[in-house]
């Protein structure tokens, strides 16, 4: 089979589950748009801010498609080929995923644009809220540390595509100068918006252009960001914190709308690549089923490794945290929230063909983040030319780095938020305290961690995420039985990823007890991670008990709690 034929099947297969599930779907929760949104009824200015749609779908869509769908997908092809890789992208993101992801945003939206921690509070208690708000601050730790890692590791090495063309500059810190850069801009993008407000096509027209323009001007820059990766990492731990405390509109808004231009570009050169480039599948379709070392067998590893490209329950805290009060109307929920994780999924496929076309001798040390800046790289060069390979490579290590800061600061976001819920923390010294909360153990990570650790966290962190996006359909699917609403379509993905998921943690813990060295070292990442998944697994466990409670005791009870929640779907 082909690339072509691949990715005309999986694009019209993307586009039929739009129209035809989605829609279904969005008629389960009776979207109107004469309902009141949080955006509009709070209107803060902060963070509660009504944003046109298209807006809105790039900011949402450049904080959920981050690193995950593209290091994901390009480990677990090189693990287990590329056909389970392409099956569980395809089947999870349509019936899983969006389907997540719309529910999360349309949940929030009808709860007064509250986190999915408060929303299982309500429904389940406040024990298992509170539960559910120490499982989420886990896993965003998790997220913080892995990408932090990885961008840290980028800004320093590179890509060893450019080492091997002898270029005259110095390819990490390209990399980073034009990141850097990328950040000022977006500053700068909602001072303009803020205080200008010129028309939208007119900060498009010159922003965007910018922001590509950057790539360029990073390469003429290398030698002025030039540190080693641990500070790299502290500086961006330090970034994410002060980028968690300003306003939505100074930072989050803009950075998320270039970033989307990003995304579509590097989508349009992977179509580019796979219709043009003439490339043909170097990879096996399939290689094993187990591959030896703890995380080889395809059952359970395959899904948490690829993470974020099928299911992501980190999309749901950003549904949830800041999507939520920046909806203007309801009916736009369906677009942001179930079309922008279709195009995850696409994003997962470009990052699957970026490894696909490549020897398997030709990948041996390279880090997804280089297969991935390297292939969009090649495909730049369709357009651009050969001798241009230089600017085109850090573009496409630009793309992925600003893919991460985008989820990044987003989570140190959300981690504050979550502290500030837990402990009712108001005001700004409030959100200082959650966020110098959230901040202090990945900078501990960091600080003591032997550089490029991410690969031990990232099984982990795949495990949590999706497991957390299985809670997330726990609470939700509670909430439509409580409102007498179909659940079949919430609860059989919720059963299918909590089965997967917790085993994948089991296998975790025993995997990292066995090679645990007690003593040795600063820090022990494999006890670390052991301890981390028992108690992800704990707090799974005690939600899913609380939630067959709770059903149990409304069907004893004769009648069910709809109060609340069958006013807010009719």
């Amino acid at each position: 089979m082909t690339l072509t034929l691949l990715a005309v099947g999986f694009l019209l297969m993307l586009a039929a589950a739009y129209r035809l599930y989605g829609g279904w779907v969005a008629r389960q929760f009776k979207l109107d748009d004469a309902r009141t949104t949080p955006a509009n009824r709070v209107n803060d200015g902060v963070d509660f801010v009504p944003t046109k749609p298209f807006y809105l779908f790039g900011q949402h869509f450049s904080a959920i498609a981050a690193a995950g769908p593209i290091a994901g997908p390009i480990l677990a092809c090189q693990a287990f080929g590329w056909l389970p890789c392409l099956l569980w992208i395809g089947l999870g993101v349509v019936l899983i995923g969006a389907v997540h992801d719309f529910a999360s945003l349309a949940a929030s939206v009808r709860h007064g644009a509250t986190s999915i921690a408060e929303i299982a509070r309500e429904h389940l208690g406040t024990g298992a809220g509170r539960a559910m708000m120490g499982f989420i601050w886990i896993a965003l730790l998790y997220v913080i540390v892995a990408f932090a890692d990885i961008t840290a590791g980028t800004f320093v090495g590179g890509s060893e595509e450019l080492k091997a063309t002898m270029v005259n500059f110095n390819p990490g810190g390209a990399v980073a100068a034009a990141s850097v850069m990328y950040l000022l801009l977006s500053i700068l993008l909602g001072l303009v918006q803020r205080y200008l407000n010129p028309p939208l096509w007119l900060v498009t027209l010159i922003f965007v252009p910018a922001a590509f323009a950057l790539s360029w001007v990073g390469t003429m820059t290398s030698n002025w960001l030039v540190f080693d990766h641990k500070t790299w990492g502290v500086l961006i731990i330090i970034y994410c914190g002060v980028a968690s405390i300003v306003p939505v509109w100074a930072l989050l808004q803009p950075r998320g709308y270039l970033g989307g231009f990003i995304l579509y570009s590097a989508l349009a050169l992977g179509i580019i690549g796979v219709f043009f480039g003439g490339y043909d599948i170097q990879q096996p379709a399939f290689k094993s089923f187990d591959i030896g070392g703890m995380t080889g067998t395809l059952f359970p590893f395959l899904f948490v490794t690829i993470a974020c490209g099928a299911c992501s329950g980190f999309h749901g805290l950003v549904c949830s945290g800041t999507t939520s009060k920046q909806v203007d109307r309801e009916s736009h929920i369906r677009s942001v929230g179930y079309g922008a994780m279709l195009a995850e999924g696409f994003v997962a496929l470009i990052a699957l063909v970026t490894v696909m076309i490549v020897a398997q001798e030709t990948l041996r040390g390279k880090a997804p983040g280089t297969i991935y800046g390297n292939g969009i790289g090649q495909f730049l060069t369709l357009i651009i030319g050969k001798d241009n390979l230089a600017f085109a490579v850090t573009f496409g290590a630009m793309a992925f780095s600003t893919f991460v800061f985008d989820t990044l600061d987003v989570s140190m976001r959300l981690g504050r938020y979550i502290v500030q819920e837990l402990f009712g923390w108001k005001g700004k010294a409030g959100a200082l305290l959650g966020t110098l909360l959230t901040l202090g153990l990945p900078l501990y990570f960091i600080l003591f961690a032997p550089p490029n650790s991410w690969l031990k966290f990232w099984t982990l962190f795949g495990a949590s995420n999706q497991l957390l996006a299985g809670l997330t359909l726990l609470t939700i699917t509670v909430w439509l039985y409580q409102a007498r609403q179909r659940i079949a379509f919430t609860l059989l993905p919720m059963i299918f990823v909590l089965v997967i998921t917790l085993w994948a943690l089991v296998a975790l813990v025993i995997g990292n007890l066995k090679v645990t060295k007690i003593g040795v070292g600063v820090l022990d990442i494999e006890l670390i991670n052991a301890i981390t998944a028992a108690a992800l697994v704990v707090l799974a466990l005690y939600l899913a008990i609380v939630a067959l409670i709770k059903i149990r005791g409304d069907r004893q009870k004769g009648s069910l709690v709809e109060a609340h929640a069958a006013t807010s779907l009719e």
